[in-house]
Formats: structure tokens, C-alpha cells, sequence
């Protein structure tokens, strides 16, 4: 259910650049005329909330994630495991918590102003001194807070979950601890994908609050590439790592295998009877 959210969530970065593409290709050639326009219209204002939507629902999902495997591998007797119903309320928390925070900017604009509308990707990254006070606090809690703190906790807890899988001696539940341990290593690619891609993004909120000069070349760079390179690398992480599609890909070419065996022998037979003199 988890994965199943995380894929969602992914996809609606997938959404997000759609859309992007698509206005880019209607204004090719003459964006400065639509420039303002464009970041002042309320297509530029929801495909902004859909993007910090699948941000924000992605790393929350990830650090719940992370949590979970975390109380599986580094306390294996404590017989944690949520069920279904509590998985399903903690899935619908981030989901509306997400919603939330994407929405409260166009909630107010006199504290928040135009917040997606600073620049032509409708990402509120960069801040700089035409930005409203009200709209500066938040994205720096978001991006410096939320997602800062979300890191340094999946950081920690995967320090832990594997300094805990060198030192536990074996126990009686060792197939189930050894399923655990392999989701957590399955779920440490996609962490691992998602900090080479935040770690630029911080480094980039930060240095526009200490007023270094930025191109705004390199923040249209970094969101249309670098921030959604998690949501194409996660779908593919999830599934190509997953035993179960594993599996399957193993009896496909298995089944592929004996159907090329088949049409061979078949192809000798049916060649036989029509050359009876040839040998066999």
C-alpha cells in the first residue's frame, strides 16, 4: 500500500512536467511576451501545487517508510508490524497533510503573494528580495525544516538499521529478520536516490537566503531535472528489485525458452515428413 502511494505520488511529478512541456511548446519562441502573464495565471498556480504535492507526499512517504523497516531490523522482538487499517490512516495523514501544505499558499495571497508564481516553472525554490516575508518563512520551512528534518532521520535510521544488521546474532525468526533486512536494502537505493537529489536543492535554498547571486538558468536546471529524477528512479528501483517481479521476469523467460524449444522440434518434424528421405 505504501508503494503503491509512492508510485502515485511520482506520478504526479510525471503530471507536473507534462504540463510544463506542453505550455513550453505553446509559448516556444515568444515567452518573454507571455512571461508575466504566464506566472500570474492560474494554470502556473495549480500545476505549482501539484508539483510541491508530489514532493512533499514523496518524502513523507519515504520517511514513513523508512521508520517502519527501521523498528522491524533494530528491534526484531518487539512483534511491530501495522496492520492494515493503521497503514491505511497513516497513508491518508500524509496524503491530506501534503494537500495541506501544497494548497495554504493560495489560500492567502496578501501573507503569501504570487508563492508558485516566481519563476516560469511555478516552483517556489529560489527566494530573493521581491519575495514576501510570509512566503520566505514557509518555503524555508519546508524545504529547510520538513524536508531537512526528513532526511536527517532517514540518514539516521538506516545508520542504525545496518549498524544493527552487523552486530544481532542469529536468531529463531532469522527468515523472517532476513526478509526485513532485504526490503530495508531494497528501500536504501530509493533513499540514496532521493539525497542525491535533495542534497543540491538545500544547498541551493540556502545559499538564495544568504543572498548569494543565482542564475535563474540553474533553478529552471535544477527543478525540471534534477528534482524529478527520484520520481523516474523510484518506479524503476521498486519494481526491478522486487522478488516478486523478479520472479516473474525468471518464469517469462523460462516460458519464452520452452516456446522456442517447441517451434524448433516442431520445425524438425514438420521438415521431416516433408523430406522422408532426408536423415534425421
Amino acid at each position: 500500500m505504501a508503494i503503491i502511494s509512492l508510485c502515485c505520488a511520482d506520478c504526479l511529478m510525471g503530471v507536473y512536467l507534462f504540463f510544463i512541456g506542453a505550455f513550453d511548446i505553446k509559448y516556444c519562441g515568444e515567452y518573454n511576451r507571455h512571461a508575466q502573464l504566464w506566472m500570474e495565471s492560474l494554470q502556473c498556480q495549480l500545476i505549482g501545487c501539484l508539483a510541491m504535492l508530489s514532493t512533499e507526499v514523496s518524502v513523507m512517504l519515504l520517511t514513513y517508510m523508512t521508520l517502519e523497516k527501521y523498528l522491524c531490523i533494530v528491534f526484531p522482538f518487539h512483534n511491530y508490524r501495522a496492520g492494515r487499517k493503521q497503514t491505511l490512516c497513516y497513508l491518508i495523514f500524509i496524503w491530506v497533510l501534503g494537500f495541506i501544505i501544497a494548497v495554504i499558499p493560495l489560500w492567502d495571497k496578501q501573507t503569501f503573494g504570487n508563492y508558485y508564481g516566481r519563476n516560469g516553472v511555478c516552483f517556489p525554490l529560489h527566494s530573493d528580495e521581491m519575495e514576501k516575508p510570509g512566503a520566505r518563512c514557509y518555503s524555508t520551512g519546508i524545504f529547510l525544516g520538513l524536508n531537512l528534518f526528513a532526511f536527517i532521520m532517514i540518514v539516521f535510521s538506516y545508520t542504525s538499521m545496518f549498524y544493527s544488521v552487523q552486530k544481532t546474532a542469529k536468531t529463531a525468526r532469522q527468515s523472517v529478520y532476513n526478509k526485513e533486512v532485504s526490503i530495508a536494502k531494497r528501500f536504501f537505493f530509493i533513499v540514496f536516490t532521493d539525497a542525491m537529489c535533495w542534497t543540491p536543492i538545500f544547498i541551493l535554498k540556502i545559499l538564495s537566503l544568504l543572498r548569494v547571486e543565482i542564475a535563474g538558468t540553474i533553478v529552471l536546471w535544477v527543478v525540471i531535472f534534477i528534482l524529478p529524477i527520484n520520481s523516474a528512479l523510484n518506479p524503476i528501483l521498486y519494481t526491478i528489485t522486487a522478488s516478486s517481479f523478479q520472479d516473474k521476469l525468471k518464469l517469462c523467460l523460462k516460458a519464452k525458452c520452452k516456446q522456442a524449444e517447441l517451434r524448433e522440434t516442431s520445425q524438425k518434424v514438420s521438415e521431416a515428413y516433408q523430406n522422408p528421405s532426408a536423415p534425421p
